[in-house]
């Protein structure tokens, strides 16, 4: 399959049909046999998503009037086309063919000569361009209007480093299961296949690759040796203070990493894994099933109590809570073109229900972690001051580690700070 074209539908997915990265991006491998069409597919998706603003932006000036709706594919294939010729180190002359080729895949042969003008155009005025970007900002960092106003308002002195953090490649990072392998072995056994790895200062078990690769590649990954995740999210197993024998709820569980990497860290555990979606919730299993560990998983509303809850209180509770997610954008791109300001209303009124609702069922002497891959405030430490305004058995327990900007309540990471995505993290003790 041709990989452009494959590029081009998972964007019109993306795009257009308001479908999620995450769900569209398997269909690369599913649809590609070659690994160099794979990682050319991959590269154009991601980086239009990525800068999809300021190709926007360019397209726009570009353009003498805009197309029709029924011709957003071809939007999405000019975009394309800009995008390979602007940060791609592909030559000019493939990047303009290859996307005119596209139009007759398409079965627009109107769109011939107009996207190789409009293609040219591009070329032709690229100092134009360029001076245009640089006095629009929504253009230059390739961000929401929206998005670059909350940052500029809750980190004032980060926010342009934020921006770029956002529209740079994230590191590959794996989880080494300490009860199978120490890092440091790991590492040679990486280096024994010629995958450059190293061990991270501020993460226990996370070994960040100089390079991306497939998992397949990765000694021992199917028999649950490690895990990919990111090392921000590999911090809250140490968090909680895990106990022998501890029961455990982890509350929006998917799609697991955090759940298997408690039991990893405290195989006597007791570990609840909840979450509402049903086709999520197999995302858990099969992490589970990988790895060769063992925890109760149920489908359920952690906000609803009454339809899971038996009644018996929990030593630990980790609230991973559903947030804007907009501390991975640079993992996931998506986010950029699909949320909205009033999406941000709504999650923290989901988080504070969750807050509420779960706070009875931790026993007195208990730990609730609370986390999320947001770095807007409303959602981090000003809901969980809220909370503590609002409850007098809710004292902060204050996290002194290496890692992260202290807050008001817990701990903030920005994207990029130690190698890791932007998290937030606060530590919650129930008084007896």
């Amino acid at each position: 399959m041709n990989p452009r074209l494959v590029a081009l539908r998972i964007l019109v997915q993306v795009i257009v049909d308001g479908k999620s990265l995450n769900q569209c991006a398997a269909q690369i491998n599913e649809q590609i046999d070659d690994v160099k069409d794979r990682a050319l597919a991959r590269e154009i998706v991601f980086g239009v998503l990525r800068y999809y603003f300021q190709l926007s932006f360019v397209l726009n000036h570009l353009l003498e009037k805009p197309l029709k709706a029924k011709d957003i594919d071809i939007s999405c294939l000019l975009m394309m086309g800009i995008y390979q010729l602007r940060f791609m180190r592909i030559p000019d002359h493939a990047a303009v063919n290859e996307s005119v080729k596209l139009t007759q895949k398409l079965k627009k042969k109107w769109a011939k000569g107009f996207a190789n003008g409009v293609l040219r155009s591009c070329l032709r005025e690229t100092e134009q361009l360029n001076e245009l970007i640089e006095a629009q900002e929504e253009a230059k960092y390739a961000h929401p209007k929206w998005l670059l106003g909350k940052m500029q308002k809750d980190w004032p002195e980060a926010w342009q480093n934020i921006a770029n953090q956002n529209n740079l490649h994230a590191p590959m990072v794996l989880r080494v299961n300490q009860q199978k392998v120490y890092v440091d072995e790991y590492v040679q056994q990486l280096a024994a296949l010629e995958i450059t790895g190293s061990s991270m200062l501020d993460v226990k078990n996370g070994v960040v690759l100089e390079q991306a690769c497939d998992v397949s590649l990765l000694p021992g990954f199917y028999q649950g040796v490690v895990s990919v995740q990111d090392a921000a999210a590999q911090q809250a197993a140490d968090l909680l203070e895990l106990t022998k024998k501890c029961y455990v709820l982890d509350a929006c569980a998917a799609p697991g990493g955090k759940t298997a990497h408690i039991i990893e860290t405290e195989p006597e555990a007791e570990v609840l894994a909840l979450e509402l979606s049903h086709k999520r919730l197999e995302l858990i299993s099969d992490t589970l099933a990988r790895l060769q560990l063992k925890a109760e998983v149920k489908c359920a509303d952690a906000s609803v109590v009454d339809e899971w809850w038996d009644g018996r209180q929990f030593d630990r509770i980790l609230l991973d809570a559903p947030c804007s997610a907009t501390g991975v954008i640079r993992r996931n791109p998506d986010i950029k073109v699909h949320r909205t300001f009033d999406d941000i209303n709504a999650v923290v009124e989901t988080q504070a229900k969750l807050l509420d609702q779960l706070w009875p069922l931790l026993k007195p002497g208990g730990i609730l972690l609370y986390a999320t891959c947001s770095i807007i405030k409303n959602e981090n430490e000003n809901q969980i001051q809220h909370f503590i305004d609002t409850h007098d058995d809710a004292t902060e327990k204050e996290l002194n580690v290496s890692w992260g900007r202290k807050c008001k309540v817990g701990v903030q990471l920005l994207p990029g700070d130690h190698q890791m995505d932007g998290f937030y993290y606060a530590k919650i003790i129930k008084s007896h």
